[in-house]
């Protein structure tokens, strides 16, 4: 327990920031085409025939935390001291924690035929997800017991639920256009998982005794992971070796209205890892006295762990990814162009509504995007970018005043500064075009793919379903 609870503090204390980027939506970048399936990144008589990151950064985290112990978190990132004296307890107050993180290593690339504007892409990328509900006593716990009333007994104080799941992910992209105005496009990747903790604690009580130097606690309660000791973690953890597969599968479509208004829809990485490897699945239901507790805070916190970890048992398990679905709709006018984007995860909890507004002057164009997480926080994103046929570089965060905060208070030591929920955001890209240049045919006396024979693939996959 105490571990998926360091995750808090682990991903928050780096500043962790963000998945979707709603802001690179609609923007025709590499990465919108990657993360929106239906998507094209290339631009006729201008761009060049592929595209790459070249290993340089293309990535993109983002982490929030909301409830009363907002303060107590502050402190321990940005004081380093773990002190939850001020936490209310007692009151069965519940805080969220959410992160999601999406690193692309490796992207190719290349645009296939100038009929249908068919492109194909080869990406390797590394993400993150979690989310965990808990209590302010199961903070208060592992910093004193000396925190909790005496001889009273006090009920679900200790309930905490919350999974986190990191995995590679390889996958193959491919889209064209149905027609002039309508396009389809689908993702299919192969998932190598890395890391998972899965924990939910549904009844739990406590009572301490000063006269007999004890404290009886129970939990019930499921905890799953592939990786019960942080010491058995090292740096081949996080080579893909496929001990841990999946599938994953995303499919979208585009379409662009008669007075060009630009309408997307999304089901992106519906899929499953089946974690087999060194994996473990605890089924507790135990009540438990722990002696001897005065002065002895970490053999405290070792015999709560313990109730977990002496029964545990080897199990295989399948865990679903964080499949979403979005939407998202725009219209330029002029250089300024406003965007609504609504996402929504299909298995856990969270989503997000964002309000995009683009303002564009030749090649660089800035972003300002209000956004409501469907975990009650309120953000304001900011992002910059300068974007060529051939080369296209961007930056940004979707939380700006909370990241702007979160470094001051690390950078000056200083608790005090910032305030509401935690959390932070930062992403940042680069990509590059090169090759021959994608010519119309007219323009051309070589341009692959074009043919009299050439046929589409979703033309002809909706033709078996017309003839069913």
């Amino acid at each position: 327990m105490k571990k998926l609870l360091l995750a808090i503090v682990a991903v928050i204390s780096f500043t962790a920031v963000n998945a979707q980027q709603y802001a690179l939506f609609g923007t025709k970048t590499m990465f919108d085409a990657f993360e929106n399936p239906s998507q094209k990144s290339f631009t006729l008589d201008s761009s060049r025939k592929f595209s790459s990151n070249f290993f340089l950064p293309n990535f993109g985290f983002n982490a929030a935390n909301k409830g009363s112990a907002e303060y107590i978190i502050r402190k321990l990132t940005q004081e380093g001291k773990n002190d939850t004296r001020t936490l209310p307890i007692g009151t069965g107050d519940i805080n969220h924690f959410y992160e999601n993180s999406n690193i692309y290593v490796a992207t190719f690339r290349l645009f296939k035929s100038y009929k249908y504007q068919k492109e194909m892409g080869f990406a390797w990328q590394i993400r993150s997800d979690s989310q965990i509900d808990y209590t302010n006593e199961t903070l208060a716990i592992f910093d004193s017991y000396t925190r909790f009333p005496q001889f009273t007994q006090l009920n679900d104080i200790l309930n905490t639920k919350g999974y986190q799941q990191t995995y590679h992910q390889f996958s193959f992209t491919y889209r064209e256009n149905y027609n002039k105005r309508l396009a389809f496009g689908v993702k299919a990747s192969l998932l190598s998982g890395i890391l998972y903790n899965k924990l939910d604690i549904s009844d739990s009580y406590l009572y301490i005794n000063p006269e007999t130097n004890s404290l009886d606690i129970g939990l019930a309660g499921v905890y799953s992971a592939n990786y019960t000791d942080t010491k058995e973690i090292d740096k081949k953890t996080f080579f893909p070796n496929f001990k841990n597969p999946g599938l994953s599968l995303s499919f979208g479509t585009n379409y662009t209205t008669k007075k060009g208004l630009f309408l997307m829809a999304n089901v992106k990485d519906l899929g499953f890892i089946w974690w087999r490897s060194n994996t473990t699945k605890t089924t507790a239901n135990a009540f438990k006295t722990i002696n001897n507790i005065a002065f002895n805070q970490g053999n405290t916190n070792q015999e709560i762990k313990d109730i977990f970890l002496i029964s545990e048992e080897g199990s295989k398990f399948l865990a679903p990814t964080n499949a979403k679905i979005d939407v998202y709709m725009s219209k330029a006018y002029g250089f300024y162009k406003p965007a609504l984007a609504v996402s929504k995860s299909l298995f856990y909890k969270g989503g997000d509504i964002a309000f995009i507004n683009t303002f564009k002057y030749n090649d660089f164009s800035g972003s300002v995007t209000p956004l409501y997480n469907l975990n009650n926080i309120f953000m304001v994103g900011l992002q910059a970018k300068y974007q060529t046929p051939n080369f296209e570089m961007f930056l940004g965060t979707d939380n700006l005043l909370s990241t702007a905060s979160q470094v001051s208070g690390v950078i000056k030591n200083d608790a005090t500064i910032g305030s509401g929920p935690n959390g932070g955001s930062f992403y940042m890209g680069i990509g590059i075009k090169f090759g021959d240049v994608v010519n119309h045919p007219q323009f051309s006396d070589v341009m692959p793919g074009i043919n009299d024979n050439e046929g589409s693939f979703f033309k002809n996959l909706f033709s078996i379903f017309k003839r069913k």
